[in-house]
């Protein structure tokens, strides 16, 4: 009796190992997905680029119109925030840039004398709206809004010697868009172009004339933003 029990022990040891190799193999569970990148949240950030202009006066008592085309460099920063519903990102951003912007046009013979038109632009700013598309970490946006501008223009007589100018912020509209890249959580680098319209503006000039001044910038940038309680 003994030894049979014995027996049957040792072909159940020697058994169970055969036994096992032959029960299912249970997975060790997946590892959880990893949270879904958003672009939600504050920003704050600096950009720099170049700036181009075509320049515009005119003279109204006798229709001469001066021309100039300028280019610059543009360089400041941004502040904003994005809010991210699905793959859509509405936004808001304020920027602001200082310019080298400035030229000396050519001269031009009027019934007045012969005129040269000198304009400069001390800084650029923008407030706008965004919206755009995500993909991960990939943003294409398209803006537009309000711009202010810090103008000065000078008209010079160069057959008298006079000169008159006028120094003011002037508002007008853009639109322009762009394409961000998040490199890292909380960084991210973009590049964008923007267009600005300037209202007109008028100022008395000699002899009672008045000159009408128009600008349009074309402006491109590079940038780079950092951003704050970003859901990643």
């Amino acid at each position: 009796m003994r030894k049979g029990l014995l027996t049957g022990a040792c072909a159940l040891a020697l058994a169970a190992p055969a036994y096992a190799a032959d029960l299912p193999y249970k997975a060790p569970p997946a590892p959880p997905p990893a949270p879904l990148f958003s672009w939600t949240g504050f920003y704050i950030g600096a950009n720099i680029g170049g700036a181009f202009t075509r320049d515009s006066i005119i003279d109204n008592l006798t229709g001469a119109s001066l021309s100039t085309d300028n280019s610059g460099f543009i360089g400041g920063g941004q502040v904003g925030y994005n809010w991210q519903i699905s793959n859509w990102v509405l936004g808001v951003e304020w920027d602001i840039d200082g310019t080298t912007l400035g030229r000396t046009g050519p001269s031009v013979a009027t019934a007045i004398g012969t005129l040269q038109a000198n304009t400069s632009t001390d800084w650029i700013s923008l407030l706008t709206g965004r919206i755009g598309y995500a993909s991960d970490r990939w943003l294409f946006y398209a803006k537009g809004g309000g711009a202010w501008a810090q103008e000065s223009a000078t008209i010079t007589n160069l057959t008298t010697g006079a000169a008159v100018g006028a120094s003011r912020t002037r508002s007008g509209w853009t639109v322009g868009g762009g394409i961000e890249w998040a490199f890292a959580p909380q960084w991210s680098a973009k590049i964008e172009y923007d267009f600005v319209r300037l209202d007109s503006t008028n100022f008395n000039t000699f002899a009672g004339d008045t000159l009408t001044f128009n600008r349009d910038i074309n402006m491109i940038m590079a940038g780079v933003n950092y951003r704050f309680n970003w859901g990643y």
